[in-house]
């Protein structure tokens, strides 16, 4: 970004305010993630008032995280073609529509329609434009803060969302939730325009570049929803397996095939463009990555959500099927998690506004590692509730520094031209990380679950032997993650005898807790492994004047 481009922003934001500003957009991004996270807690519920199943309610959710991750590429686009604050209107007009659509839906169509179809294609296009507009509205000095907070308030509505849809399940209905978002949007539609905007670059939008994006991506990304029923290379029982290998691999080779189908067409594109400035506009410049920098933050992007998504699945289940919590206090066993990244997030850029960005984002991998390492070593089916305090708050510091440092590292990579099509670069990143995050943790939640619990029966001397041949033949797709009070009442209702049902639900407890402990370290191995990507990183931050005078980005960065 330009120094004039830089003074102007920050004078734009002078004159409306930054709070107002920040308000907007952190609410927005609020908004784009709490949906998932109320819908996850009120399933039953919402199963129930529409008169479907759980996977009913699961194919919605999967529905409406495949919309919004196949269509972000264009989304970004179209910003830059029609102007960010105006695609963000859009969006958001189309996220209301969906909203109340959902509010009002009395069967699952209803809810495909407005919550998996209309707010999906809302968010595709709200989720660029908010990125794009923190760079055009901040100078690169204020945007780390500016990210941060956003950031934040993305993170804050998944540890908090579960606490909201408890309560507002417990004593009203699911549908206010919806409502609610109705009304908040109005509430940022009418000061939208006090937010400032780069001017808009109108041109063609490339049609079959997005098409094979969205293929692409969604071939991708529907695998790894997938892979829960159907395995992830060798096919679960009754599932899909062409050639005996899982449809998911299919899914996810077909659909990395597409997208470097995509890849060449952009980079035809692109050249064309450079000789005649009046031919079609790729989608996505492929040479933008070839720059180190934005690569080294939008791979660090893929990690965070990825080790975030693992985690937040993770956590509710110890809290809620292990030691028995409700949804509410669920919620409320997360808030230390959403304190610490908040202060973290606004925190860094203002003490140290010149840090490291490297260092920064390496320090809150480590405190992360630390705090899933506190978690492990604290479960225990008879422990206290209160054992999560200082991992969540270990967990909230680590994913603060990352916020607080991402957004800005990505953005100040390109040029204020090509913020737009980041930010659709981004949010692509962190919905594939956060789809894989989830798949991959809860696969192995199950695999490690089902081995140990099928193990426990077949050596138990407790249990007879034709009963641990039928817990075998009705498990062997995957022993059900649920809770000791589920288990024996399904055993009782069976015909089980007593000292039968007392072994089977200590296997079972045994079996769930080392399931736990087996994702959360995974969910630490990611960590760590993310450390070895961060080489990439910038070691000065953006904004600086060292950053605005550096060295070329695509070029090996400085060693720290």
């Amino acid at each position: 970004m330009t120094t004039s481009a830089s003074t102007g922003a920050a004078a734009a934001t002078a004159r409306s305010g930054a709070g107002l500003v920040l308000a907007v957009l952190a609410a927005s991004q609020f908004l784009m993630t709490l949906d998932s996270s109320v819908m996850n807690v009120s399933m039953p519920t919402v199963a129930a008032d529409l008169g479907t199943t759980i996977t009913g309610i699961q194919t919605a959710i999967t529905m409406y995280t495949l919309v919004m991750a196949t269509l972000m590429i264009t989304g970004g686009k179209l910003g830059t073609i029609m102007g960010r604050r105006r695609a963000m209107g859009i969006g958001l007009v189309i996220y209301a529509a969906g909203s109340f659509t959902t509010g009002i839906a009395q069967n699952l169509t209803q809810l495909l329609i407005g919550w998996s179809l209309l707010e999906g294609i809302g968010a595709a296009l709200i989720m660029p434009a908010i990125v794009a507009l923190v760079a055009s509205n901040f100078p690169a000095d204020k945007r780390s803060a500016a990210y941060g907070l956003v950031a934040a308030a993305g993170a804050a509505a998944v540890a908090v969302g579960p606490l909201i849809g408890g309560a507002v399940t417990t004593y009203a209905s699911w549908r206010y939730v919806f409502f609610g978002e109705v009304v908040i949007v109005l509430l940022i539609l009418a000061v939208l325009r006090k937010l400032n905007d780069v001017a808009p670059q109108p041109s063609r939008i490339d049609l079959f570049g997005s098409l094979l994006s969205v293929v692409g991506l969604g071939l991708f990304v529907f695998g790894v929803l997938r892979s829960s029923e159907w395995g992830w290379v060798i096919a679960k029982p009754g599932a899909p397996a062409p050639l005996n290998v899982s449809l998911t691999i299919w899914c996810m080779a077909g659909g990395l095939l597409v997208v470097y189908g995509f890849l060449r067409w952009e980079s035809r594109l692109e050249a064309a463009a450079k000789d005649d400035p009046t031919a079609l506009q790729p989608l996505l410049r492929p040479s933008m990555l070839a720059n180190r920098q934005l690569t080294g933050g939008l791979g660090m992007f893929f990690s965070q959500f990825m080790i975030q998504a693992g985690a937040f699945f993770a956590v509710p289940l110890f809290l809620s099927v292990v030691l028995g919590l409700t949804a509410m206090q669920t919620g409320v066993r997360l808030v230390p998690l959403s304190i610490a990244l908040l202060v973290t997030a606004i925190g860094v850029p203002k003490v140290w506004p010149k840090a490291n960005p490297r260092r920064v984002v390496r320090l809150g991998l480590l405190l992360m590692i630390i705090g899933i390492g506190f978690l492990v070593a604290g479960m225990d089916p008879d422990a206290d509730a209160s054992v999560m305090t200082i991992p969540m708050i270990l967990m909230g510091l680590g994913l603060g520094a990352l916020a607080s440092q991402l957004g800005a590292v990505t953005v100040s990579a390109v040029s204020e031209s090509e913020t737009a099509e980041v930010g659709g670069l981004q949010n692509t990143a962190t919905n594939l990380g956060a789809s894989m995050g989830t798949a991959l943790i809860g696969s192995v939640l199950i695999a490690t679950l089902s081995s140990a619990a099928l193990t426990g029966v077949a050596s138990s001397p407790e249990i007879n032997d034709a009963l641990k041949s039928q817990i075998s033949t009705e498990l062997v797709g995957g022993v059900p993650f649920v809770s000791d009070e589920q288990v024996a009442t399904a055993l009782s209702a069976a015909g089980v005898s007593q000292s039968e049902i007392d072994a089977i639900t200590e296997i079972n407890a045994q079996a769930r807790l080392e399931a736990l402990q087996v994702a959360f370290a995974l969910v630490g191995f990611i960590a760590i492994g993310a450390l070895f990507f961060s080489t990439k990183l910038p070691t000065v931050a953006p904004g600086s004047t060292v950053a605005a005078a550096g060295p070329d980005p695509t070029g090996p960065p400085k060693r720290d």
